[in-house]
């Protein structure tokens, strides 16, 4: 699903809804949390990508109890994105006589009137162009976080979130989706489940 538009007044929101499993070998935060960031060779090709992927994720990574030391660390995190699928969604209203002209087009985005009157009701259905027709593009984009013990090479962590969005690759996603990959660090319910996050509020 994609990401919820809430308005309230002149403000708003945003919530980052995410489907998120995780495992975990950890019973309580290590101490020390020490860690410094691995990456894989395909990684090392696109430095800079890489590096913004990792500044994105290591606000998450700190209000776990990691502590990014590359000098001393204790484990070694990976991360990564990726978009995984798309999905192209219709407005059977396009396809209709009346094209993407005609009644119930939604003149206000998020003002309450669906037509002339309130929904189209004593001053008749609206006519315009329908510019929130659902004829658009939905992308999954995952984020995922292995944390690796440096002493016996195990995995100890291993978290994945997945988004879908219209703007798949909108940097203001990933960190969201990080802080939803790591929440219930360390000791996560089991099974897939569900983690939204709210965006601070911007004044329009």
């Amino acid at each position: 699903m994609a990401a919820a538009v809430l308005l309230s007044g002149c403000a708003t929101s945003y919530v980052v809804d995410n489907q998120v499993q995780t495992f975990s070998a950890l019973q309580t935060v290590p101490t020390p949390a020490t860690y410094r960031f691995e990456r894989l060779p395909s990684q090392q090709s696109a430095p800079g990508g890489q590096a913004r992927l990792e500044a994105a994720a290591e606000p998450a990574l700190a209000k776990a109890g990691m502590v990014r030391n590359d000098g001393a660390a204790r484990y070694s995190v990976l991360i990564d994105s990726t978009v995984l699928s798309s999905t192209q969604v219709v407005d059977p209203w396009m396809y209709s006589r009346f094209g993407p002209w005609g009644p119930y087009g939604r003149r206000f985005y998020g003002g309450g009137f669906y037509g002339g009157g309130f929904y189209g009701g004593a001053w008749g259905p609206a006519w315009g162009y329908r510019y929130d027709m659902w004829d658009r593009s939905y992308a999954q984009r995952e984020v995922s976080v292995i944390i690796r013990n440096l002493a016996n090479q195990e995995v100890v962590y291993e978290t994945r979130a997945v988004h879908e969005s219209r703007w798949p690759d909108d940097p203001a996603l990933l960190a969201p989706m990080f802080d939803a990959a790591l929440s219930s660090f360390p000791q996560p319910p089991a099974g897939v489940r569900r983690v939204n996050i709210e965006l601070p509020k911007a004044q329009q």
